[in-house]
C-alpha cells in the first residue's frame, strides 16, 4: 500500500498544471500563509476536482484544549492558516501557542507555551512563518516564527517546539524596545511575520480611535536567524532605520501594518499595507508624513527598510479605510503572450488595485473622482479620491431609501427615517458633526484581512466581499454618552484629538439588531484578469443560524440563500474548485470555479472565519484543511478545531 501511495504522490505532482513563477512548492507543502510569500492562496494539487469534491470527508480534527489553546475573553477569534512543511502541520491558536500536528493523522507533535505578560482582552492569531536557517546546524535549522498580541517575537524548533536560544533573548525578541510608553492591549501582532532574504519583517495592530498618544506604527526587521534588530522603517524618525537612542521613542501614533505583508524575493521588497494615524474619523493632526503614507501599500527594500514606492488608496482617510488584506502578487498577463510582474490590493472600499510591483505605476486605469466635501470642524475632506475604473469594484451599489428592509414594516419604517435623517451622498460620504452619517461600505469591508485568491493556471481572480453601511454619529463633549438604561454607552469610542468626546459606530441596523439595507451582504466573486472583467459574482452565505444580532438566541433554521456577514479568504485550485468558509451560517464549501456553483458543503462546529488551506499528504492525499471556531461576538461555538477534509 504503501508503494501504491508514494506512486500516487508522485502521479500527482506530475500532473500539476503550469509552472506560475509563484507556484506552491512541488512537494505539496503550504509553507506560508497565503500558500507562498505571493499570496496567491493557490495549490497546484489536483486529486479533489468538480467530479469527485461531493465526495469529501473528514480525514481527521484536532480539538483545541482549554485553557492553554483557548482563552475566555471578550472577544476571541480563530482566524489562523495552518502551515504545512515536510511531514508537520503548524499553526497558532488564540491563546498565542503554538501547535505541530502529523501532517498524515492530526495527531500532536509538540506544543509551545510562550510567557507572555498580562495584556489587554483581544485574542487573535492568523498564523505562523517557517524558516529554514542555512547557516545553522543541529537544533533550529528549521524553525517557526510567530509573533504575539504581548508584543513578543519568538523562535521555536520546527521539529521539537523547544526555542531557539540562540535567537534574541533565549528564543524571544521584545516588540517593545524603542515603543516608550505602551498601554497593554493597545499594541500587539496578530499576522503572520513575513520572512524576505534573511529577515523577518514584522509590523503590529494598534488599537483604533482612542488616543493620539499610541505607541508607533513602525516596521521592523529582524535577522531571521539571530533575532537581531535589522532595520525599522520609523516614519519621522531623526534616525529612522535603527533603534531610538536612550530617551527616545519610535515617532508616535503614525500608520501601522497589521495586515499580512507580501514579499518579492528576486526584487528584494517587502511589500506593507498601511492603516492611519489616531483617531481614524478626525485628520486635522495628522502629520505630513501620515497623509503621505496612510491607508497605502508601501514597497521596503527587503535589506535597508528604505521606501522604494508607494500607493494611497484613500487620499486623507476619515472611514477607518485601512489597508487590511494581504497584497497579492502575480505575473500580469499582457498582449502577445507577456506577463508583467503585478502587485494586487484588495482594500475595505471595494476596489482592486493592479500595480506594477517593480515601481508602482498602476497597471489598469485609475482615475481621481470628485468626492461629497464638507467635513467636521478644522478638518478637511481631500476634493477627489482614487477609483479603480481598469477593474471591477467590489463595492457594490450606492443606497437609496428604497432599500431600506427590516423583518417587520415597523424596523423598515424606522431604518427609512434613519437613513432620512443621516447624512448620505453616495461613496466616501465625509463625516458630519451636526448628524450621523451614513458611509458604504462600512469598516468591515469590501475586502478585509482575508484578500483574495488567484487561479495561476487560469488568471482568475476570486475575492470575498462585504456590503455592509456603517452608521456613524460623533457624540459631543457635554454629551453623557449613556444608552437608554443610564449606563455607558458600548459603543463610544473616544476621540482624543478630535473637538468631540468620541463617535458612535456601527454598522447601520435597526432596533432589532436586523441590517437597515437589504441583502445580500456577503458576496464571492470571479474576476478574469486576462480580459479584466467580471466573470460571475454570488451571494455567499445563507439565513441558516443567522438572527437578529441583537437577539441571538433567535435563530432562523432555514438555509435561505441571502449572502452573510463574512471573515475570511478563500482558497483556489489547479482543479478549478474554490473552497471557502467566512461566513455565519458554519458551512465549508465548494464551489466551481466557472460559475460560482455549490459543489459540496460540509456542517461545521462554528463559523469558518479563516482561510482554508490544501497541501500533500506523506502517503499522497490532497488535504483541504480549515481553523473552525469563528468569533465569540458573533454568537457561540461547539468548540474550535483543527480540521482536515480528504477523498475516501
Amino acid at each position: 500500500m504503501r508503494v501504491v501511495a508514494l506512486a500516487l504522490a508522485i502521479f500527482t505532482t506530475l500532473l500539476l498544471r503550469g509552472t506560475p513563477t509563484w507556484a506552491q512548492a512541488a512537494n505539496g507543502d503550504w509553507p506560508e500563509v497565503g500558500g507562498n510569500a505571493a499570496g496567491t492562496r493557490y495549490t497546484q494539487l489536483a486529486q479533489i476536482t468538480p467530479a469527485n469534491v461531493g465526495r469529501l470527508k473528514l480525514a481527521w480534527q484536532y480539538k483545541l484544549e482549554p485553557p492553554a489553546e483557548t482563552v475566555q475573553h471578550p472577544y476571541v477569534a480563530f482566524e489562523a492558516t495552518p502551515l504545512k512543511v515536510g511531514d508537520a502541520v503548524y499553526f497558532c491558536t488564540p491563546a498565542n501557542s503554538l501547535v505541530a500536528l502529523d501532517a498524515e493523522t492530526g495527531r500532536l507533535r509538540w506544543k509551545f507555551l510562550p510567557p507572555l505578560r498580562k495584556w489587554g482582552s483581544f485574542r487573535a492569531c492568523r498564523g505562523v512563518a517557517f524558516y529554514h536557517a542555512a547557516p545553522v546546524t543541529g537544533e533550529c535549522r528549521d524553525r517557526i516564527v510567530t509573533a504575539t498580541l504581548d508584543a513578543h517575537l519568538f523562535a521555536v524548533d520546527a521539529h521539537t517546539g523547544k526555542p531557539c536560544r540562540e535567537f534574541g533573548d533565549d528564543g524571544a525578541v521584545d516588540l517593545l524596545t524603542g515603543m516608550g510608553e505602551v498601554t497593554p492591549g493597545v499594541y500587539g501582532v496578530t499576522s503572520a511575520p513575513t520572512i524576505v532574504r534573511g529577515v523577518i519583517v514584522i509590523g503590529g495592530l494598534v488599537v483604533d480611535n482612542g488616543q493620539v498618544d499610541n505607541p508607533s506604527g513602525v516596521i521592523r526587521a529582524y535577522d531571521a536567524t539571530t533575532g537581531q534588530l535589522a532595520w525599522a522603517w520609523d516614519l519621522g524618525g531623526t534616525n529612522p532605520h535603527t533603534v531610538p537612542s536612550t530617551g527616545e521613542t519610535y515617532t508616535r501614533n503614525t500608520p501601522n501594518g497589521w495586515a499580512p505583508f507580501s514579499a518579492d524575493e528576486s526584487l528584494g521588497l517587502v511589500f506593507v499595507p498601511t492603516g492611519n494615524s489616531n483617531p481614524d474619523y478626525y485628520g486635522a493632526q495628522r502629520t505630513p508624513e501620515a497623509e503621505q503614507y496612510s491607508s497605502s501599500v508601501v514597497a521596503l527594500d527587503a535589506g535597508s527598510g528604505e521606501v522604494r514606492w508607494s500607493f494611497q488608496t484613500t487620499h486623507h482617510d476619515l472611514w477607518d479605510y485601512d489597508v487590511a488584506s494581504q497584497p497579492v502578487l502575480v505575473d500580469m498577463p499582457g498582449e502577445n503572450g507577456s506577463t508583467t510582474p503585478a502587485l494586487i490590493q484588495a482594500t475595505k472600499r471595494g476596489e482592486l488595485f493592479v500595480l506594477d510591483r517593480r515601481d508602482g505605476r498602476p497597471l489598469t486605469q485609475v482615475m481621481e473622482k470628485a468626492v461629497p466635501q464638507g467635513g467636521a470642524p478644522g478638518d478637511h475632506t481631500a476634493a477627489t479620491q482614487p477609483f479603480s475604473v481598469g477593474m471591477p469594484s467590489l463595492a457594490g451599489p450606492a443606497l437609496t431609501e428604497q432599500d431600506m428592509w427590516g423583518m417587520t414594516p415597523l424596523d423598515q419604517l424606522w431604518c427609512r427615517i434613519k437613513f432620512r435623517q443621516a447624512r448620505y451622498e453616495g461613496p466616501m460620504t465625509p463625516p458630519t458633526a451636526d448628524r450621523p452619517w451614513i458611509y458604504s461600505p462600512g469598516w468591515m469591508g469590501g475586502n478585509d484581512w482575508g484578500s483574495v485568491s488567484v487561479d495561476e493556471s487560469r488568471q482568475v481572480l476570486v475575492a470575498v466581499s462585504m456590503r455592509m453601511a456603517n452608521y456613524d454619529r460623533f457624540v459631543a463633549t457635554d454629551e453623557l454618552a449613556k444608552g437608554a438604561d443610564g449606563t455607558p454607552h458600548s459603543l463610544v469610542t473616544p476621540q482624543v484629538g478630535s473637538p468631540f468626546f468620541g463617535i458612535v459606530t456601527d454598522y447601520f441596523h435597526s432596533p432589532l439588531g436586523v441590517p437597515c439595507q437589504r441583502p445580500p451582504y456577503g458576496m464571492i466573486s470571479a474576476i478574469d484578469l486576462r480580459t479584466r472583467q467580471l466573470l460571475w459574482s454570488r451571494p455567499l452565505g445563507t439565513a441558516r443560524d443567522n438572527g437578529p444580532l441583537e437577539l441571538p438566541r433567535i435563530r432562523v433554521p432555514w438555509p435561505i440563500p441571502m449572502g452573510t456577514v463574512t471573515m475570511g479568504g478563500n482558497l483556489v485550485t489547479a482543479s478549478g474548485l474554490i473552497f471557502v468558509a467566512a461566513t455565519l451560517d458554519r458551512y465549508l464549501r465548494a464551489l466551481d470555479e466557472r460559475t460560482g456553483k455549490e459543489l459540496w458543503r460540509t456542517d461545521l462546529s462554528a463559523a469558518g472565519f479563516a482561510t482554508p488551506m490544501s497541501y500533500l499528504s506523506p502517503r499522497g492525499r490532497q488535504l483541504v484543511v480549515l481553523a473552525v471556531g469563528g468569533n465569540n461576538k458573533f454568537g457561540p461555538n461547539e468548540g474550535l478545531y483543527v480540521q482536515a477534509y480528504a477523498l475516501p
